[in-house]
């Protein structure tokens, strides 16, 4: 699947904060965030990042929503441990995970397993205009503040 095809798919999906159809999301740029497990010290780190630059990428009229396979009960912990103040998609059925291509093949421990591969995506307009793949999570919200004050700016 090549990522200019990647499209928005017109589906409700379950959150922290109740339902969500990401086609109708209302700011004209949203990021959506792929991450492994809730409360991992990697996702715990990308997560708490990009929820203290909310404020920021609000400024900016940009919604950020993070998705992993974790359940809506597990966000909701994670969220209330962490203070997270951005939504969290609960894709337990992998229908985000598939559409965006996220799962791949990972060494844990000495085993092969499939598991979600962090990885971030930029929309204007449910256009998609950046994609970053095999991202480390410290540092990466503010990368993307950055890249998108530059896609604005340049836009």
């Amino acid at each position: 699947m090549s990522l200019e095809n990647i499209q928005l798919p017109d589906q409700v999906f379950p959150t922290t904060t109740g339902e969500i159809n990401l086609t109708q999301v209302t700011t004209p740029w949203l990021i959506i965030y792929f991450y492994p497990k809730d409360s991992t010290p990697g996702c715990t780190t990308q997560a708490t990042d990009f929820s203290s630059l909310k404020d920021q990428f609000n400024a900016l009229d940009c919604t950020v929503i993070g998705v992993s396979r974790d359940s809506v009960k597990a966000h909701q912990n994670f969220t209330a441990k962490q203070s997270l103040t951005i939504n969290l998609i609960s894709d337990k059925e992998q229908d985000l995970c598939n559409l965006f291509d996220v799962i791949k093949e990972k060494n844990m421990y000495g085993k092969q397993v499939m598991g979600v591969e962090r990885s971030s995506f930029i929309f204007h307009h449910s256009t998609l205009v950046k994609s970053y793949r095999k991202v480390k999570a410290a540092g990466h919200a503010e990368q993307i503040l950055a890249d998108l004050k530059a896609l604005q700016s340049n836009g």
